[in-house]
């Protein structure tokens, strides 16, 4: 099954389950091969995707769809802004006849399922992980965008230069590839997003809503990238009460990063339940 995109480009979706529609951003396939071992070395699941689908599916229509995956194939450097994301992802619901849907998204893709959520009345739930609903690093992440796409408008990104999350991994062994189009498609959001206010914003999302990150999820990127701070565990570790007034359930995860965090052994025993307990049925 395939649902058209805003510039015409076609993307994949696979519906696994039965029950209230929820709406996932992941890749259903496992990555193998060198690319699935460079994760391993990093903590990060090949196969995130997949276990979150299968962890869901018994008790859910999940409709999957690799987003991320779509945007690096079919870069879209000039309209990757976050009214087409909302499109892209409306369409997908309506290729599947998702009336009314549940969405989660981790890191970029939580803060577009918030975009999201402002702009159609057809969200039954949200969950944000790995990205604040309020007091967003949306400054900070223009100025990491545009170092990175500065950086690839003439040669690689040596991910050397970016900041270890995981004790376990040596980033300075690995060499990430990246065309001009795939990073100015995220200068494109980012700076769409300067004009955003997320705290206004809150009182435009009437549904059930649940955010969570890793208490050490904050990043310090290196000189080449202006030495910009990235904080997304700070917001909900001290404006959790503001964020709870604003109607957000919010979890944070002892001493995980932003990596750990998003794995679905760790994801999974939040969200499940925060569903089950959440989410309207028929």
């Amino acid at each position: 099954m395939k649902a058209v995109m805003h510039d015409g480009h076609q993307i994949e979706v696979e519906v696994k389950g039965e029950g209230p529609d929820l709406l996932l951003p992941v890749n259903p396939h496992p990555i193998v091969g060198p690319q699935a071992d460079e994760m391993l070395k990093w903590g990060a699941d090949p196969a995130l995707g997949r276990s979150l689908i299968d962890g869901l599916s018994d008790n859910y229509r999940v409709i999957a769809f690799d987003y991320e995956g779509h945007v690096l194939r079919a870069a879209k450097p000039d309209t990757l802004t976050p009214a087409n994301i909302s499109k892209d992802f409306l369409s997908v619901a309506d290729a599947v006849d998702a009336r009314q849907f549940a969405y989660y998204g981790y890191s970029w893709l939580a803060l577009s399922g918030m975009q999201l959520a402002i702009q159609t009345s057809r969200l039954s739930a949200l969950v944000m992980g790995g990205f604040p609903p309020i007091a967003g690093p949306y400054k900070e992440m223009l100025r990491v965008t545009q170092a990175t796409h500065e950086m690839t408008a003439s040669t690689y990104v040596n991910t050397s230069d970016f900041p270890a999350t995981s004790d376990e991994f040596d980033w300075s062994s690995v060499e990430v590839t990246m065309s001009d189009a795939q990073t100015k498609q995220f200068v494109t959001l980012y700076q769409e997003l300067q004009r955003f206010d997320d705290r206004t914003a809150q009182s435009g999302i009437a549904c059930p809503r649940l955010c969570f990150a890793g208490s050490a999820d904050k990043i310090d990127y290196g000189e080449r990238w202006g030495n910009v701070q990235v904080d997304i565990a700070g917001p909900l570790i001290h404006q959790r009460q503001q964020l709870e007034a604003l109607g957000w359930d919010v979890s944070v995860l002892a001493g995980l990063d932003h990596t750990q965090a998003m794995q679905a052994a760790r994801v999974l025993p939040i969200l499940r339940p925060w569903l089950d307990a959440n989410l309207p049925r028929e």
